[in-house]
């Protein structure tokens, strides 16, 4: 890849940058041989080429989808696991409608938003993802201080000291920031440095995955109620429940994972020849792993905390509480240390892609040239977050976050929508015949369930906490802490 150089000495960064031509005309000409290839052959190609969505399960797989996945085993067993497949599938295929207008045109979307749409869209695109990204980053960080104090306490640490607890919390905290702020640097440096950033998601990843398929291999699986979660689209009786996976499925997709999106696959060199290699990466970086660890969750949640005669959602109940249960269950502090390790996972994966989303985003924002200093500025914007592993963040912040954030969601869904179907922009990639049809009414469907979800989450996050009429549950399950 060709760096472009600045007066302030800085690199061109590489969503940015021109990538070599050669390089760029044996990628293509190898996906185009793969497309003739059987279905098996052609996978394995795509499987050594996958990348931008590793990024978008990272972030997702944060603290919002562990809280919600532990509280839905716990207070309905395995009935609410179709929830989040279907929430999931909704927002890929948004994801892949963004992905056609960036790979058909090349173009950074922020400038071409502007132009085809008008100028504010991008802007408060951009304001919605450094804002969540900022404020959202400190659950990141309390759920990983809680699992670093629940392990710290298993080795012996003082229960009754809280000067050693804060200390320990921070130490675990600075810890967390300073390996995110080296591979989050490394994303913005150089092609190889993205290999490494990506590298070490599919690592964080694995290891979440690998944590969680012990706590259910250690319990087993209720096979019969296994299908019937998945494909019995059941809605648990009680006040509420209706509303509590409206707002989920609503919202299976944050504002700043959007923004991410487009600029990684800018990154990664991909043109209109990637298409099938985008839609694979979706599938297979994003969908998969968010389902599995997500199911895995509320698998080993049901199998340990669930009581079938508790009625309602339980509101008493976090991820380490969680790995506490499982403890006593096992009689063993293994399976403790475990589920720990696997929340600290999937909060260090959110971190570090919350850090890369303002790296990029600041610079498009302010209209700034890209240079590898100012991107490494910006991934700084977040790191008040780490107040989070002790100090709780101000209410006033999740609910400007989440005014901002899931206000300007269905606007952002919209304006994908629009530019996926603006002929004048995209020519005849906007597609045709039934496959449009059909991935309209989908695109269409996602839209209004994001209206609605995000008119849930505005109601519980902001509404119900500037005028507390009475206690609401819905946040609780709500996944979308991004």
């Amino acid at each position: 890849m060709v760096e472009n150089k600045d007066a302030n000495g800085g690199s061109g960064l590489p969503m940015a940058s021109k990538w070599e031509p050669e390089k760029v005309r044996k990628e293509e000409e190898y996906l185009s041989e793969l497309e003739s290839k059987p279905f098996l052959k052609r996978i394995r190609g795509y499987l050594k080429m996958t990348g931008p969505a590793w990024l978008q399960s990272a972030m997702t797989l944060g603290a919002g989808s562990a809280v919600a996945s532990v509280v839905a085993g716990a207070s309905f067993g395995y009935t609410l696991l179709w929830v989040q497949p279907v929430a999931m599938f909704l927002g890929i295929v948004m994801m892949g409608a963004l992905a056609n207008v960036v790979l058909t045109t090349g173009e950074r979307p922020y400038a071409a938003f502007a132009r085809e749409i008008h100028p504010i869209v991008p802007f408060l695109w951009a304001l919605g993802s450094i804002v969540a990204s900022i404020i959202w980053h400190f659950p990141q960080y309390g759920l990983a201080g809680a699992a670093i104090w629940d392990i710290a306490s298993m080795a012996g640490a003082p229960q009754n000291s809280k000067n050693v607890e804060l200390f320990i919390k921070f130490a675990g905290g600075f810890a967390i920031l300073s390996m995110s702020i080296i591979v989050t640097w490394n994303y913005g440096s150089s092609a190889r440095g993205i290999k490494i950033y990506e590298k070490f998601l599919r690592l964080v990843i694995l290891m979440v995955m690998l944590a969680f398929l012990f706590v259910v291999i250690k319990t087993g699986i209720r096979w019969k109620e296994l299908v019937k979660g998945f494909f019995g689209f059941k809605i648990p009786p009680g006040e509420g429940t209706t509303t509590l996976i409206l707002g989920a499925i609503g919202a299976s997709v944050g504002i700043n994972m959007t923004f991410l999106y487009p600029y990684s696959l800018l990154a990664k060199g991909w043109g209109k020849y990637h298409k099938g290699l985008a839609k694979f990466d979706l599938f297979n970086s994003m969908f998969i792993p968010f389902v599995l660890v997500t199911s895995l969750v509320i698998i080993a949640m049901a199998n340990t905390v669930y009581d079938p005669s508790f009625s309602g959602v339980r509101t008493d109940l976090k991820p380490v509480d969680a790995a506490r249960s499982l403890e006593t269950l096992l009689g063993s502090s293994i399976g403790r240390i475990i589920l720990d390790l696997g929340f600290i996972g999937m909060a260090c994966g959110a971190i570090s892609t919350h850090m890369v989303v303002c790296g990029f985003t600041g610079c498009e924002m302010f209209k700034l040239e890209y240079t590898t200093k100012r991107y490494r500025a910006f991934t700084l914007l977040p790191a008040i977050g780490v107040l989070g592993v002790a100090l709780p963040s101000p209410l006033w912040m999740p609910i400007v976050a989440s005014a901002i954030a899931f206000s300007l969601l269905p606007i952002a869904y919209i304006t994908f929508f629009i530019m996926n179907n603006k002929h004048s922009y995209l020519g005849e990639a906007v597609g045709k015949g039934w496959k449009r049809v059909v991935v309209n009414i989908i695109m269409i469907i996602a839209i209004l369930l994001a209206c609605v979800g995000s008119a849930i989450q505005i109601k519980t996050r902001v509404i119900d906490k500037i005028f507390p009429a009475k206690t609401t549950t819905t946040e609780i399950i709500a996944p979308q802490q991004r």
